[in-house]
């Protein structure tokens, strides 16, 4: 009886033996190796700047009767934003005119007696003391005269200046002096202004990179492309693939490279330019940001995937004809989310696993994943 359990027992642990090397091949997911035009890329995080942000001061003192726009309105250079209290303004300009007016009487007077003074001095009626004394009083009633006519073009100035208006064009932010209040000339700030169309993306790269960036950028201006920056949280596979939430991205020129290397961070500092006429790209953003320098011809890529890391190196599954795979290194010259150019290792044509390796090894047989098996 015991020699009867004992066999049973035997052959139940040859058939669990048998089981797993008789099962169905391993289910994966696949993708070919192309051959094509690949842009060498540099990525960098970047932040949206206003190409000009202007804040809006009086330039008079007075009380702010008038606001004429509102908070984060587009405004056109030359738009009327703020009114101060013109009265008071008025009433100097009326001043100085009527002191203008008596010093213009004056200076003509003055004039005239000088004249006088100096034909009868000639004729020894007055003494040529009393021709100078009149010709100095002449004179210093002129310098008056010029006096009164630059304070009466001042008063039209500070009239003028009653009226603020959008030194350039762009959108206006929150209002930081309302109506009623008594704003000082120059000290007070109303409101500022940010240019955003065209607007700036400024970002940073090694200075490595300085001599290729010239070197490149001085042909023609190299295109940067840039999207809203990958949130940490809350960012889903097709987020993390794109680089860029939605993989929307906006196109735009470098147009300035900075004169010196930031020698705590070893960066030097670049800004592309950006129609930006949708007004997708807003100041103080932050964007993933690809500046393209140039574009390696007929390079062989696999998706970024395929290309696994072993003891050995780098290496990725490939899928012969009879359904199983082999496991062959390969060279990776540089890669980024989605795609590896491979510099030695695979050819065009080719099929790669993308998914499913962890189940594999040398001559293991594969099910690819949408085909039915034979």
């Amino acid at each position: 009886m015991r020699r009867l359990l004992m066999l049973a027992v035997l052959l139940a642990c040859r058939k669990g033996e048998a089981g797993p090397q008789g099962g169905g091949a391993v289910p994966v997911t696949v993708a070919k190796v192309q051959q094509k035009n690949v842009p060498l890329n540099v990525r960098a995080i970047g932040n949206v700047e206003p190409i000009t942000s202007v804040t809006v001061r009086p330039q008079i003192g007075g009380v702010l009767s008038k606001v004429n726009f509102t908070e984060g309105q587009e405004v056109k250079k030359g738009d009327l934003l703020f009114e101060i209290d013109p009265r008071p303004l008025q009433a100097q300009l009326l001043q100085t005119q009527a002191m203008l007016a008596r010093d213009e009487a004056n200076a003509k007077d003055a004039d005239a007696t000088a004249r006088r003074y100096a034909a009868l001095v000639k004729k020894e009626y007055v003494t040529q003391q009393q021709a100078d004394n009149a010709q100095a009083q002449a004179l210093a009633l002129k310098a008056a005269l010029a006096a009164g006519r630059a304070a009466v073009q001042q008063a039209r100035l500070n009239l003028g200046y009653a009226q603020i208006r959008a030194p350039v064009s762009g959108r206006t932010g929150s209002l930081l002096v309302h109506g009623g209040n008594v704003v000082k000339a120059t000290d007070d700030k109303l409101v500022v202004i940010d240019q955003v169309q065209p607007i700036y993306v400024s970002f940073s790269v090694p200075e490595q990179m300085l001599a290729q960036i010239r070197a490149r950028a001085g042909a023609s201006r190299l295109p940067v492309t840039v999207a809203p920056a990958l949130q940490d949280s809350g960012a889903g596979p097709e987020q993390k693939a794109g680089g860029a939430i939605g993989g929307q991205r906006h196109s735009g020129v470098l147009t300035f490279v900075d004169n010196a290397v930031d020698q705590t961070t070893g960066q030097i500092r670049l800004k592309a330019t950006f129609t930006n006429q949708d007004e997708a790209l807003w100041p103080g953003q932050f964007v993933d940001v690809q500046l393209t320098l140039a574009e390696q011809q007929g390079a062989v890529v696999a998706p970024a995937e395929a290309v696994q890391r072993g003891q050995n190196g780098e290496y990725v599954f490939v899928v012969k004809q009879d359904g199983t795979v082999e496991s062959r290194p390969v060279t990776v010259s540089r890669a980024d989310q989605r795609e590896a150019v491979i510099e030695k290792g695979l050819s065009p044509g080719e099929t790669v696993v993308t998914d499913g390796q962890l189940r594999l090894q040398q001559g293991t047989k594969v099910q690819i994943k949408g085909e039915t098996g034979s």
